[in-house]
């Protein structure tokens, strides 16, 4: 049996082999967590976090992070459980993932953290995490000499390599050549070897054109809001720092603003869409380059099948 579904075909649960993982990515509000659950709930399998926000508590509905109904339908695991202002990484990420993956039912991988899931599938370089006085001062250099001020002061190896337009991998590999001298991209060829074989796992990558995408993003902003989502926010104000990781949830900054009274709900709501839409963009650029070999899924197809449950958190 191949481990891998046919494209652009809906995955039958029962061809899936409980003792390979099913790894899911996707753009934001393309269905992969609604398709992740029915196969969880079908065969017994867990459902594990592979994105990079909704790990943090504080910002539930923001960063769409399962409703208690998902949970009572299946396990789900590295959700939310740790502080909003933790530090975070892809490493921590692996090592929290390691001992889930040999699980019996093997667990469905869900996420739109691309790099969570390539360091899964294709390694990893052992990169010493930053120091918090390190992020502090590259959060503050990228927000006042702009983002291609830190582009300008990449090694020409890594800036021809990483994605110059996304402000959380230019940081970072602005802090890593900081921080140990050395480019990030000199560190990425040192990676070792996989946790997770592709050729061991289930693999699907949801499609989804900008034009299917743009109604769900602004459908389900709106739902948040309608959800309570600016009181989530009023929650989050006392301890409101956007050095936090978990303040990149898109739509934290733009509702701490409404909450400060510089800026109308309105305006929060479309400019939340908006960076939501860049970030779907960068996320299909990321599956175009680094994850051409898994099988497409296309979010009409899954959308137009008869099994496709609804979530009810936006």
């Amino acid at each position: 049996m191949s481990p891998h579904p046919p494209p652009d075909a809906v995955p039958d649960p029962a061809v899936l082999s409980p003792d390979r993982c099913v790894l899911i990515a996707g753009p934001t509000a393309s269905g992969k967590s609604a398709l992740a659950l029915r196969i969880a709930q079908a065969q017994g399998r867990a459902v594990v976090n592979a994105d990079a926000l909704q790990v943090f508590r504080g910002w539930p509905l923001l960063t769409a992070q399962p409703a208690a109904d998902d949970h009572a339908r299946a396990e789900h695991l590295l959700y939310g459980h740790l502080p909003f202002d933790a530090d975070y990484s892809v490493g921590a990420w692996l090592r929290e993932v390691a001992p889930l993956l040999h699980r019996r039912p093997a667990p469905v991988i869900v996420g739109g953290t691309g790099l969570y899931l390539t360091a899964l599938t294709e390694g990893l370089a052992d990169i010493p995490q930053t120091d918090p006085a390190l992020r502090t001062e590259a959060t503050r250099h990228r927000e006042t000499a702009g983002l291609a001020a830190l582009v300008a002061d990449l090694d020409p190896e890594t800036r021809g390599r990483i994605d110059t337009r996304n402000p959380m991998r230019v940081q970072r590999a602005w802090e890593v050549l900081r921080q140990t001298g050395r480019g990030l991209a000199s560190w990425q060829d040192d990676t070792g070897l996989p946790l997770l074989p592709p050729d061991s796992a289930h693999l699907i990558q949801i499609v989804a054109p900008p034009d299917l995408l743009g109604p769900r993003i602004a459908a389900r902003f709106d739902a948040m809001l309608r959800a309570g989502a600016l009181e989530e926010a009023r929650a989050m104000r006392p301890a409101w720092n956007p050095v936090h990781l978990s303040s990149r949830a898109i739509g934290a900054r733009e509702l701490i603003a409404v909450l400060d009274g510089t800026l109308r709900e309105s305006e929060a709501a479309a400019r939340a869409c908006i960076a939501t839409r860049q970030y779907a963009k960068r996320q299909r650029t990321w599956f175009r380059r680094r994850m051409q070999h898994w099988p497409a899924l296309h979010a009409a197809t899954l959308c137009e099948d008869s099994g496709q449950h609804t979530r009810k958190r936006p």
